[in-house]
């Protein structure tokens, strides 16, 4: 990959388009990598929202990461460089990492309230967030029973089964918003810019026999003492990132990436409530009473994580809302995440009694053609295009490996650290 806005010097002006993990922990690697040297490399991302990184799926995700995720070439990658950065930047105290226990639980929930939903948000059909897929079959086959005597926030006279998804030390968490903004703040230690701004264009030069990449447009959210706000500003460079998550075919319409919104909340528990570190994956039999969803099915499955912060992360399922303009845009269905409290709480005193203190949603960016994600140069577009998005529900977890290879193949020329050819941009644009 050569600085094709100007072949013939040395200088690497580098943009990154959006501040989600993928984008930030990309400036990171960028900025630690061997050859990176402030004289010769310039580093810019550039984040839509008004509000700073993270304000995606990035800062409301789960925060799951697991060596039984997918697609397995960047989960080998990116597993062990999780554990690198929490040993380098002590990211136990500063992000949350630890290794927690993930089950699959199934059983019955109580009565809390007569009309509990589905947790489905208005607007949008049920999709799932396809989590599990990485699991093999007999994993998935597997029928255990009774709750692990730590297990202190589910009810066990309500538990029909329950399965660890993987051996202990194959399963690990972080606090999403804390790790995304933490890689962002280490790498504007190394001299990564950051500018607030919607992109609107990648600019390609085609006047030379062949295309690429000069920069990019975009309108900038605040006026500065040189930039006007909402006067479209031109920023140049020689390779270019997109990775704007479900809004990058808002920037190259080429991109079969859509976007399935997902629904969460967080819950404190009453004060003195000891939380076992648990994630649980459930399959929850509604009672009689409750109405029924649709079809008349009483069957939910919401996704239940322990943090080491004493909050609770619960999501429910996705669905297929559209995408809005920008992440400040997206909507939030209050009765889709009163459905999830009462789904959770009808399975836990300890969440009943808690305080619901996030209600939230994201759009996570899902390859619609299958496979993905899409993960490097994207050479039949423009030379110095790369692009990095359809990470579906796995981002946080596979952030590290996707980033340690962009730093290869915009430094070094070529990815090393993986063979991602199935995730090349030739195989889907």
């Amino acid at each position: 990959m050569s600085n094709s806005a100007n072949p013939s010097a040395g200088v690497k002006n580098i943009v990154i388009v959006g501040g989600g993990i993928i984008g930030c922990t990309t400036a990171y690697y960028l900025a630690t990598h061997p050859r990176f040297a402030s004289s010769s490399v310039k580093i810019t991302l550039i984040e839509a929202s008004r509000h700073g990184v993270a304000q995606g799926a990035s800062g409301k995700a789960g925060g799951l990461v697991a060596k039984w995720a997918y697609p397995k070439e960047l989960v080998d990658v990116s597993f062990p460089e999780h554990v690198r950065l929490a040993k380098e930047h002590n990211g136990t105290d500063r992000w949350g990492w630890r290794l927690v226990n993930c089950g699959s639980w199934e059983g019955r929930g109580e009565v809390v309230s007569a009309d509990s939903g589905t947790g489905v948000g208005a607007g949008g059909k049920r999709k799932s967030l396809e989590k599990t897929l990485g699991l093999d079959a007999a994993s998935k086959s597997q029928k255990h029973s009774g709750l692990p005597d730590d297990l202190n926030w589910v009810k066990p006279e309500l538990t029909d089964s329950y399965l660890p998804m993987a051996a202990h030390g194959g399963t690990a968490q972080v606090h999403p918003y804390l790790f995304t903004t933490s890689m962002m703040e280490l790498a504007k230690e190394k001299g990564v810019a950051c500018i607030s701004g919607k992109v609107t264009a990648v600019d390609i030069d085609r006047s030379r026999g062949g295309a690429h990449v000069t920069g990019v447009t975009y309108t900038p959210n605040a006026p500065s003492a040189d930039v006007p706000a909402d006067e479209p500003q031109t920023l140049p460079a020689t390779h270019v990132i997109l990775a704007a998550g479900a809004w990058s075919p808002k920037i190259l319409p080429a991109l079969p990436i859509a976007g399935t919104r997902a629904h969460s909340i967080t819950i404190i528990p009453a004060r003195g409530t000891p939380v076992a570190p648990y994630v649980l994956f459930t399959e929850i039999a509604l009672p009689a009473g409750v109405a029924p969803g649709p079809g008349g099915a009483r069957q939910v499955s919401p996704e239940i994580y322990a943090r080491p912060t004493g909050e609770v992360y619960c999501c429910g399922p996705g669905d297929d809302s559209a995408v809005p303009e920008t992440v400040d845009d997206v909507r939030i269905d209050a009765d889709a995440c009163e459905s999830i409290h009462a789904h959770v709480a009808s399975i836990s005193p300890e969440l009943r009694a808690g305080t619901v203190d996030r209600r939230q949603a994201c759009f996570l960016p899902v390859v619609s053609a299958g496979g993905g994600p899409i993960v490097g140069a994207a050479e039949k577009i423009a030379e110095g295009l790369v692009v990095a998005t359809g990470h579906t529900c796995w981002g946080i977890c596979n952030a590290p490996g996707t980033a340690k290879a962009l730093a290869e193949l915009v430094m070094e020329g070529k990815i090393k650290c993986a063979n991602l050819n199935k995730l090349s941009p030739s195989r889907f644009l």
